[in-house]
């Protein structure tokens, strides 16, 4: 049974932005032998099924179309681990321009 995923559900749309052969020629060798693709997250604009073209529209409010890849995306990416030289940075600079001299 297939699955109608209903008008407005945030999903995660592809799309092959640039073929190989369609790259820029100042780009490394390599890079120019894999396609520029795209993956995007918005609301659905029309009921749909997973696979189908569609049409999003983004979180900016921009109009997107591409093959329907999932349902309900989450966001996977990660700044990595705190860096302990950095952490006290906002401190110190606060400390620097308003003259209080002590950093905490």
């Amino acid at each position: 049974m297939v699955e109608i995923i209903a008008k407005g559900t945030w999903v995660e749309i592809h799309n092959v932005v640039l073929k190989v052969g369609e790259r820029a020629l100042n780009i490394p060798a390599d890079t120019q032998q894999t396609a520029l693709e795209m993956r995007v997250k918005g609301f659905l604009t029309t009921d749909a099924v997973l696979g189908e073209e569609v049409v999003i529209i983004t979180m900016a409010g921009r109009k997107q179309h591409g093959k329907l890849i999932e349902v309900n995306p989450a966001y996977t990416h990660s700044f990595g681990a705190p860096i302990p030289e950095l952490s006290d940075i906002g401190h110190q600079a606060r400390a620097l321009l308003t003259g209080e001299g002590k950093f905490r």
